[in-house]
């Protein structure tokens, strides 16, 4: 079974780059071929599919968001991260990581001047 744990700051000013790790344990990120993904969700909006890396570190993002997001990968942790520029309140969610059918517990992220 995987375990997706993610990690970042809970609050946030508009205007900085928010950071998302997603650490992944049970199971290798560089396993044939599995995508790992990033989502979030906005109160009383559906979850959006943000972007994506590839067990061959190809990524794979909104094009809403292309312009802001980066994804990468430590594969000696085990993990993946997401970075987000010039992050506004509206980006407030709770932000998810998931792969092969395994979510995180998700964490909030509040941007608040």
């Amino acid at each position: 079974q995987v375990r997706l744990q993610e990690s970042g700051p809970g609050l946030m000013k508009p205007s900085q780059t928010l950071s998302l790790s997603c650490t992944a344990s049970g199971g290798s990120i560089t396993t044939n071929y599995y995508y790992w993904i990033w989502i979030r969700q906005t109160p009383g909006k559906g979850p959006e599919w943000m972007g994506a890396i590839s067990y061959s570190g190809g990524t794979y993002y909104s094009p809403s968001l292309k312009s802001r997001i980066s994804i990468s990968r430590d594969t000696s942790k085990n993990q993946f991260t997401l970075q987000l520029n010039s992050v506004t309140p509206e980006n407030t969610a709770v932000y998810y990581c998931a792969g092969r059918a395994y979510w995180g517990q998700g964490t909030q992220v509040t941007i608040s001047s």
